[in-house]
């Protein structure tokens, strides 16, 4: 994954952002936002090894 990583601040903001835009979506789109979110994120970074393991890590633990 990229060796940038954002501050324990940003994260909080980012996460905060996540869920207010979760609710927005509703239940019934929750998964479509969140995949299209992901996508969208990928394609911004460019690099599918990186996606790839980001996924195996998120799948972690659940």
């Amino acid at each position: 994954m990229s060796n940038t990583e954002l501050s324990v601040t940003d994260l909080e903001a980012i996460y905060d952002r996540l869920a207010e835009a979760i609710t927005a979506a509703g239940e019934q789109k929750e998964a479509l936002f969140l995949t299209k979110l992901a996508l969208l994120l990928a394609n911004q970074l460019g690099d599918r090894e990186a996606v790839d393991a980001a996924i195996d890590e998120a799948l972690l633990n659940l």
